[in-house]
């Protein structure tokens, strides 16, 4: 047995419900010069990890009350970066395939050798180890795809994601009197994993997922609240735009069509989208007005605004920030709305974060406004006016 201590020795998590497994295993391992805790079943596992955070996990499959591989399923419901090697002694096509799709990082057959559990776990403790980093250099530097690679971990965040998400709400407001002229709803999953829309849509991208996320965001859409005589602004993925769910008369939202804009967030190409013209003929026809988001952003939003001849266009964030103090800035702001006055479409400036920006926007002739300087997203729309709209006395 090797005595030599690895170059990165971890603490590591042995499961078996076999007393003499369960030893040998941590020997191997101690020798190897990792620390070892052991468990003999899924429950002691688990109560384990509540408790500490591990390198990795070496665990039977074939253990009383919860398996390996449920183990592992639980395991990844907490934690990505986590490797779990698998152990049995019975090995099958099914249990390996199972294994595998749970996210094991190994599955070996018992008797496992001690050079082959050392090597092994050596592996194990190295990925966790940079994982781990990785995620903290991404969460530090604030940037960065924080989605993991494999799929389990993936399916195991979405269903997380899905389980009690909800919807925020941001006004969208008059320019020439503040007055409300509806609000975005924008999506907030449940969980911890994938914190923002973004992250959830990216990861139902990956999955084949995007229609579902489409029709939980349309469900609770359809439930919430809006005063009369304003509009709910609802972003739909473009991949949304082939699911046929969307174009049910009788579906809960299609019932609000009339009160609805669907704001088309072009994360995928419009090409992609069979038929786009016969679609929108069709959204419209139930009474849906379509916007498009990021107008300015280059050629695929001004292709998005041919394609889809909307009714309101979004100016991208990137022209509306630092408007004030950017003379090229306002005069592409100018022509936009201009040219959309032409053809009888409303102008949203988006992402205001300063009076300044305000003021500038409203003098360039842009509809609508909304940002942080209007209101911050809220858990339900509010009808009141944002307090620079307000008159004197209300103040």
């Amino acid at each position: 047995m090797s005595t030599a201590p690895p170059p990165h020795p971890g603490l590591v998590l042995v499961v078996d419900d076999d007393d003499v497994v369960r030893f040998v295993v941590s020997e191997a391992l101690t020798g190897a010069g990792h620390e070892v805790e052991t468990a003999d079943d899924g429950a002691q596992a688990l109560a384990a990890l509540d408790r500490r955070t591990f390198d990795a996990v070496v665990s039977d499959i074939a253990m009383p009350n919860l398996t390996g591989v449920e183990l592992l399923q639980r395991i990844r419901a907490r934690d990505f970066d986590l490797p779990v090697i698998l152990l049995t002694g019975r090995p099958t096509m099914e249990t390996a395939i199972e294994a595998v799709e749970a996210g094991a990082l190994r599955y070996l057959q018992k008797p496992v050798s001690t050079t082959q559990i050392q090597e092994t776990v050596a592996t194990a403790v190295r990925l966790c180890r940079l994982a781990r980093w990785k995620r903290e250099a991404l969460a530090f530097l604030g940037g960065g795809n924080h989605l993991v690679a494999d799929r389990p971990a993936l399916e195991w965040a979405l269903e997380e994601a899905l389980q009690a998400p909800w919807l925020a709400a941001q006004p969208i407001v008059r320019a020439m009197d503040g007055s409300c002229f509806g609000h975005e709803l924008l999506l907030r999953p449940s969980g911890t994993r994938l914190p923002t829309a973004t992250a959830t849509f990216e990861a139902a991208e990956r999955l084949g997922r995007v229609a579902e996320v489409g029709r939980v965001v349309r469900r609770l859409a359809a439930a919430t609240p809006a005063a009369p005589g304003t509009s709910l602004f609802v972003n739909v993925h473009t991949l949304e735009l082939m699911d046929e769910e969307l174009y049910v008369a009788d579906a809960p939202l299609s019932r609000r069509a009339g009160d609805v804009v669907l704001e088309i967030t072009e994360r995928g190409p419009l090409e992609s989208v069979s038929d786009l013209d016969g679609r929108i003929r069709a959204l419209r026809a139930l009474g849906y007005r379509v916007a498009v988001d990021d107008f300015g952003a280059g050629y695929a939003a001004l292709n998005s605004f041919a394609a889809l001849q909307p009714d309101v266009v979004k100016l991208d964030m990137a022209l509306v920030r630092g408007v004030d103090t950017h003379p090229y800035r306002r005069k592409l702001i100018a022509w936009a709305t201009t040219m959309c006055r032409d053809f009888g479409i409303l102008v949203v400036a988006e992402g205001i974060e300063t009076e300044a920006e305000r003021n500038v926007l409203v003098d360039l002739g842009c509809d609508l406004l909304q940002g942080f300087t209007i209101s911050r997203p809220a858990p339900s729309p509010a009808v009141s006016p944002p307090a620079w709209a307000r008159a004197p006395e209300d103040r």
